[in-house]
C-alpha cells in the first residue's frame, strides 16, 4: 500500500496545525459560523443532529492494521467506542467534541491518515473494487490509478471550491463492476485497445441524490498517459459552467443533461487541447513509481485446499454457509479473500466497535499481511488469506461478530445513519434496517432468495444509495411524520439502472410487511435460477404493486 513521503507528511502536519488555529479562533469567537463553515468542511467536519461528525479518509478503501488500531484508540479516547463505515469506503465518528477535532487529526497524521476532502465542494475520496489487485478477471490493479488521482486531486488549487461535491470511481474487473462507476460524477473503466495498450473508458454525469442519473460515455478509449490532463479538462468545463445559484442543480450530472453529452464532450475536447501533452501528462517513470507501492505480498506457492475445505464443509454446514457467502476467489492459487460482515442482527449496518477494530487488525496481521479493505457495501475485507486458514478465521470471526454469513443477501443492507444522527435526514434508517433484518433472519430462506441488494436512505441526498438498490427505501417527511417510499429495479453493477418508485409511501411499522409481500411476489413468479432483479425487469412493477396495495385498495 502507499506510504507517505516527506512531502505528504509535511502537508498533512501543516494542515493539522492550520485547522487547530482556525478551531481556536472559532471557539474564542473570532470566526463566525459562516466563516468557519468552509474551513471545517475542508477537514471532514460536519455538524450533525446531536454532535459533530468527523469523516476520516480511507483512500480507495485500503488501510493497515496499524491504522485500524489507531482508529480504535481514537474512538475510545474521543468518541463513544464505535464508528461507522460509509459507502465511500471512509470511516465516520459520530460523537467527537469540536475542541477535540485538531487532536484527532494530529493522531491520524501520526499514522499517515487525514480527513482532508472528505466533505465540501471538492474532489472526494476516489473509490474502487474492494477486491482490487487480487480479483479474478481483473485487467490490472486499479489501485495505482486511484493513488495517482488522489495525489492529483488533493489540494488541487483550481478545484477546491467546485459548484458541488465531486466523486470519481475506477473499475478494472472485466466481468463485474463493484465500484458503481455509472453513478459517479466521473466513472473510469480500465480497458485495452486492439494493440493491447491500457486506457480508460470515461463516463461523466452519473449520480444519485434528488436527480438520479446514469453516467454517459465521453471517451471510449483514453490512453493512460492522458488521464490527468483529461480529468483536468472535465473539471474545468464543470467548474466554469456548473450552476452555483442552486445547490440542488449544481452537480455535473445536471450540466451534462442540460447541455447534452455531445455538446459537453465537445467542450471537454476543446479544453483538453490546451492541456494535452502538457506538464500533467503521465510518464512511464511516474506510473512505475506509484505502481511500486502496490506489489504483491510474499505469497507462498500453495495448492488449492479443496480436500481440506470439502472435509470442513461435511463437518459443518455453518462453515459452508459462511464460505459460500463471505469468501471470494483469489488470483493466487491456495488463497482467498474474506469479507468480515458488519451486518449482524441488532447492529446498525456498517457500525464497528473499538474492540472489533482491534480484532480486525489482529486478524489482518495474523492472516492477511497486515492490510484491510473497506467496501462500498460497508463491510471489511481481508484480501490475502490462505485457504488453509479459513476455518480458523471463521472461528475467530464468529467470536467477534464478523461472521454473519449474509454477504450479497437481503440482510447485507447498505444503510446511512439516517435521522438518528444526520441533521439532513427526513426519517430514521437504522430502525428500518433492523426491523427488516429481524423479519428475514432465516438463513435457509435468505439463501433460497438469492442475491438481493436492499439499500436505505434517510433523505433524498441518497447516502444509502437507495436508487440503485434492487429494493430501495427512502425516508420522507409528511407533515412532521416519518414515512418510507419503496422503489424496485435498481442496480449498481454492469447492468446499472435506477429503481422505479412502487407507489405511495408507508409508515415505519408497515415497511417489514411491505418488503415481505414484495419478496413473496418474487418467489411466486420467478423462473428457475432467476435473481430478484431479473424478475422485476421481466414482470415490471404491476404484480408487486398489486401485492402491496391490494388491501389498501379494498
Amino acid at each position: 500500500m502507499y506510504k507517505y513521503d516527506h512531502y505528504d507528511q509535511t502537508i498533512v502536519n501543516e494542515r493539522v496545525a492550520q485547522f487547530r488555529e482556525q478551531t481556536d479562533r472559532f471557539l474564542s469567537g473570532e470566526l463566525t459560523n459562516e466563516e468557519f463553515l468552509p474551513l471545517r468542511l475542508q477537514n471532514g467536519l460536519y455538524v450533525q443532529r446531536h454532535a459533530p461528525m468527523l469523516r476520516i479518509a480511507i483512500p480507495y478503501g485500503l488501510f493497515s492494521s496499524t491504522q485500524m488500531r489507531r482508529l480504535a484508540d481514537i474512538t475510545d479516547k474521543y468518541d463513544k467506542g464505535y464508528a461507522h463505515f460509509s459507502t465511500r469506503q471512509n470511516l465516520q465518528l459520530n460523537w467527537p467534541k469540536l475542541e477535540s477535532i485538531p487532536d484527532i487529526l494530529a493522531e491520524l497524521a501520526d499514522v499517515e491518515m487525514h480527513a482532508i476532502q472528505t466533505s465540501g465542494n471538492c474532489i472526494r475520496n476516489t473509490t474502487t473494487d474492494q477486491f482490487a489487485g487480487v480479483a479474478l478477471n481483473e485487467l490490472e490493479d486499479p489501485r495505482p490509478w486511484c493513488e495517482i488521482i488522489r495525489q492529483w486531486s488533493t489540494f488541487h488549487p483550481e478545484f477546491a471550491f467546485l459548484p458541488r461535491k465531486f466523486k470519481i470511481a475506477v473499475n478494472s474487473n472485466t466481468e463485474t463492476d463493484r465500484a458503481a462507476i455509472q453513478v459517479h460524477d466521473i466513472g473510469l473503466q480500465l480497458v485495452k485497445n486492439e494493440n493491447g495498450d491500457t486506457g480508460f473508458k470515461v463516463l461523466v454525469g452519473g449520480g444519485l441524490g434528488r436527480t438520479p442519473i446514469l453516467g454517459e460515455v465521453v471517451n471510449e478509449f483514453l490512453p493512460w498517459k492522458h488521464l490527468l490532463t483529461y480529468l483536468d479538462a472535465i473539471l474545468r468545463v464543470y467548474n466554469l459552467n456548473g450552476r452555483r445559484d442552486n445547490k440542488y442543480k449544481a452537480r455535473i450530472k445536471i450540466l451534462v443533461k442540460a447541455m447534452g453529452v455531445d455538446a459537453f464532450s465537445k467542450l471537454v475536447e476543446e479544453e483538453w487541447q490546451h492541456l494535452k501533452d502538457g506538464p500533467a501528462t503521465l510518464t512511464e517513470e511516474e506510473f512505475t513509481r506509484i505502481k511500486g507501492h502496490f506489489t504483491d505480498p510474499e505469497y507462498q506457492e500453495l495448492e488449492n485446499q479443496d480436500k481440506l475445505l470439502s472435509e470442513k464443509f461435511a463437518e459443518s454446514k455453518a462453515f459452508k454457509n459462511w464460505f459460500d457467502k463471505n469468501v471470494n476467489p483469489h488470483k493466487k492459487s491456495g488463497y482467498a479473500s474474506v469479507t468480515l460482515s458488519l451486518k449482524k442482527l441488532g447492529v446498525p449496518p456498517g457500525d464497528i466497535t473499538s474492540k472489533q477494530m482491534r480484532k480486525a487488525a489482529e486478524l489482518a496481521d495474523k492472516y492477511s499481511f497486515g492490510e484491510l479493505r473497506s467496501s462500498h457495501q460497508q463491510n471489511l475485507i481481508l484480501a490475502d488469506v490462505k485457504q488453509s486458514d479459513l476455518p480458523a478465521i471463521w472461528e475467530e470471526a464468529k467470536a467477534n461478530g464478523f461472521a454473519t454469513p449474509n454477504v450479497g443477501t437481503l440482510t447485507d443492507m447498505i444503510c446511512c445513519p439516517g435521522g438518528d444522527f444526520c441533521a439532513l435526514a427526513n426519517a430514521k434508517s437504522i430502525p428500518i434496517a433492523e426491523a427488516i433484518h429481524a423479519k428475514f433472519d432465516d438463513l435457509d430462506y435468505l439463501y433460497d432468495l438469492g442475491d438481493i441488494d436492499l439499500n436505505i436512505s434517510g433523505c433524498m441526498n441518497a447516502c444509502g444509495h437507495h436508487h440503485i438498490g434492487n429494493i430501495g427505501i427512502l425516508g420522507v417527511d409528511k407533515k412532521g411524520q416519518e414515512f418510507y417510499q419503496v422503489s424496485l429495479g435498481g442496480s449498481s453493477y454492469d447492468d446499472a439502472s435506477i429503481g422505479k418508485i412502487l407507489g405511495p409511501s408507508f409508515n415505519a411499522e408497515d415497511v417489514p410487511t411491505v418488503i415481505t409481500k414484495i419478496i413473496e411476489t418474487f418467489v411466486s413468479n420467478r423462473t428457475e435460477d432467476e435473481l430478484f432483479i431479473d424478475t422485476v425487469r421481466r414482470l415490471g412493477l404491476d404484480p408487486f404493486k398489486e401485492a402491496v396495495y391490494a388491501k389498501k385498495a379494498a
